[in-house]
């Protein structure tokens, strides 16, 4: 009976020890930066070759024989110092060949970093359907091997720990739960990165989805202007179609920027309307505007929410000046009025200089101003190009 099992054990090695003809050792090891390795080739007799007829290769280079030991008639060792990261997460290749190059056996060589903590792990909610997770790798965020993030996440007090299973490829270090998240009850969140060298475990977060909650861009932005004031324009917009069933007070920002300028001026005492007046621009230009969302204070949360992305931009041009469109000029009229100009200028300087806000008794008062100036000057043009003919 005892023969019969010690049979039954030794022909699967036999077998298995046979359809192995060639190998190396080790296999497909892991390894820090700077290491250096020793690698043996092993060939089965039945071959027929000798150790010091064979050769390694790394990555397609063949390495030189002065690197080699011959310490049997069947294996060949290979002794690799310093060695540097490797060249694709996938491993470095080492192979052995017999003298004709063929391949006898190969071992993946993965030379890289162990993990270091993950940080600045950040989580924000659209419309409070699903919840987001960015993070980055921790050190100079390359390991050089293959190294797994994974996203954890749990009910504070009670609930099992979960993992996020929706990652972004295009978006390495980020991942997307969803749905079946709860309100009103603060999560755990981290990250784990870990590869064959070890592990590392980042800060833990804590967090209401109803304190990261970010919109979708207003919607409907349109941008006119204002009559003939050449210096004005409108803005308007809709609040995102996403939170009009939730309770929140949402806040407003514009920016806008001239057509071949790329410098932004952002104005940040929209407030919760829905509709504001750009003043104090450029004659003739075009210009670009858009808005974002903030919703506060959803369902009673007492923190802000997280600005939403920017509407796509809008463009409208001001109307241009008639003063530099006349091509006249008036010195006498121009003399008989510098006298109010004089006075004017300090009060509607002051204006235009803090006109940039939305609505105000003093910008409706300026708009007069200007309507009225503008006809005045229209007028005069009428008369002396009628004196003229």
């Amino acid at each position: 009976m005892l023969s019969l099992l010690f049979l039954i054990m030794y022909i699967p090695a036999v077998m298995s020890s046979s359809s192995q003809m060639a190998g190396i050792f080790p296999q497909d090891p892991a390894l820090p930066i700077g290491s250096t390795l020793t690698a043996t080739c092993s060939v089965s007799p039945d071959l027929g070759l000798h150790a010091s007829s064979l050769f390694w290769s790394l990555n397609g280079h063949r390495l030189p024989s002065s690197s080699y030991s011959v310490l049997s008639p069947t294996a060949l060792s290979v002794t690799l110092p310093g060695l540097p990261a490797s060249r694709q997460r996938s491993g470095d290749n080492l192979v052995c060949h017999n003298h004709g190059g063929h391949v006898l056996a190969g071992s993946c060589l993965y030379i890289g970093m162990p993990p270091v903590k993950p940080v600045n792990l950040t989580c924000w909610s659209r419309n409070i359907k699903d919840l987001t997770c960015r993070w980055a790798p921790g050190g100079q965020g390359e390991t050089f091997i293959k190294t797994k993030y994974t996203l954890k996440y749990k009910l504070r007090w009670y609930g099992r720990e979960r993992e996020c299973e929706e990652y972004n490829a295009a978006q390495p270090y980020s991942c997307y739960i969803p749905r079946d998240l709860a309100l009103f009850t603060p999560y755990e969140i981290w990250v784990e990165a870990t590869n064959q060298l070890g592990s590392a475990t980042s800060d833990v977060i804590t967090l209401d989805i109803l304190d990261v909650v970010t919109t979708d861009p207003p919607s409907a932005v349109s941008v006119s202007r204002v009559g003939d004031l050449e210096d004005h324009l409108s803005v308007r917009w809709k609040s995102p179609p996403a939170l009009k069933d939730f309770l929140f007070q949402a806040k407003y920002q514009i920016r806008y920027r001239l057509e071949d300028n790329s410098d932004w001026k952002v104005m940040d005492d929209v407030g919760n309307q829905t509709s504001c007046r750009l003043a104090g621009l450029r004659p003739g230009t075009v210009y670009f505007v858009q808005v974002r969302c903030n919703p506060v204070g959803i369902y009673g949360s007492r923190r802000a929410g997280i600005w939403s992305e920017w509407s796509h931009p809008t463009a409208a041009s001001t109307p241009r000046s008639e003063r530099a469109l006349s091509g006249s000029c008036d010195s006498k009229s121009g003399d008989s009025n510098s006298t109010l100009r004089r006075e004017l200028k300090q009060f509607f300087g002051w204006v235009r200089n803090h006109a940039y806000g939305c609505g105000g008794m003093s910008i409706k008062l300026y708009d007069q101003w200007r309507v009225w100036m503008q006809k005045s000057h229209k007028t005069r043009n009428q008369v002396l190009q009628g004196d003229k003919s």
